[in-house]
């Protein structure tokens, strides 16, 4: 079993534990991992073959799904509105998202920061078009915002926490009431169907990983440290704005993305209407 991962959250801890390896050692299956800068690049590699599931935010799948990959929502963490945020340098004259008119923000394409970026300027009543948008990847886009090339940025933990204690940034607005910024975990539709029990057992352990931080935030922070690098004071920041609790997807969960998918394509963001329900599964154990 190939799966992809980022740089930060539940799948990390269960490569650095190897729990998953051991329950899927009986059965034959051996796992690799590959890590990827942001979301649109793994779910790409799924589409194309080269890992079979991997984990992203709520908007990656709908550019995915726009594209023709066949892909299916396996399972969901709860939301993380403050785990997103536009920030602006320390030292930046911009006090509001309405003052951002005729500014330069970067943000990753296709990210849950991409949507967050639309709704906090619709909020100050702003339009999308109002804004210089600078898409570059995260870290492209912090030495983007480092340098001073961009105003401001539309980034997500861990990313965010880093850019607030070593850069001194400061939030504009976070995603609190605006977006409920899930977590989803996906898998190529001809994987789900082929191996659900697999797929069963991957959330299963990722549950017991959630259960355990839920209750260890501090822990989690000390364990993902050294795992991905980042000093533990950016990472204890982050890990307070971290959701727990896998669960199968639903239909109420698949509705906050169809707002991401109808809105994306409104800004012509993606070249067709999506129907997210389509990427539903239909194997997850009912909890």
């Amino acid at each position: 079993m190939r799966i992809g991962y980022q740089k930060y959250g539940t799948l990390v801890m269960l490569k650095a534990r190897g729990s998953l390896e051991k329950r899927l050692a009986s059965q034959g299956v051996e796992v690799k991992w590959t890590e990827f800068p942001f979301g649109p690049p793994l779910l790409e590699a799924i589409n194309v073959g080269s890992i079979d599931a991997g984990s992203v935010g709520e908007s990656p799948p709908i550019f995915a799904q726009a594209a023709g990959a066949d892909l299916v929502h396996v399972g969901n963490e709860p939301p993380a509105p403050t785990a997103e945020a536009i920030i602006v340098p320390k030292d930046s004259p911009i006090g509001s998202v309405a003052e951002l008119r005729g500014k330069r923000v970067a943000v990753a394409k296709g990210s849950n920061a991409n949507y967050l970026l639309i709704r906090l300027l619709e909020r100050a009543g702003l339009k999308f078009g109002d804004i210089e948008v600078i898409y570059l990847p995260p870290a492209n886009a912090r030495a983007a915002f480092e340098s001073g090339r961009v105003d401001a940025w539309s980034i997500r933990d861990p990313f965010l926490a880093a850019s607030e204690k070593q850069l001194g940034a400061r939030v504009l607005a976070d995603g609190k009431g605006v977006v409920a910024n899930h977590q989803f975990y996906l898998a190529a539709r001809s994987f789900a169907e082929k191996y659900p029990e697999i797929l069963n057992i991957l959330i299963e352990e990722i549950d017991r990983i959630d259960q355990w931080g839920r209750l260890n935030p501090r822990e989690v922070a000390k364990f993902l440290a050294p795992q991905i690098g980042i000093d533990l004071p950016i990472v204890e920041l982050a890990a307070r704005r971290l959701s727990y609790g896998v669960k199968p997807v639903s239909d109420e969960v698949l509705a906050q993305p169809q707002k991401i998918a109808d809105t994306f394509y409104e800004l012509k963001l993606v070249p067709r209407q999506v129907r997210v329900a389509d990427a539903a599964w239909a194997g997850g154990r009912k909890k």
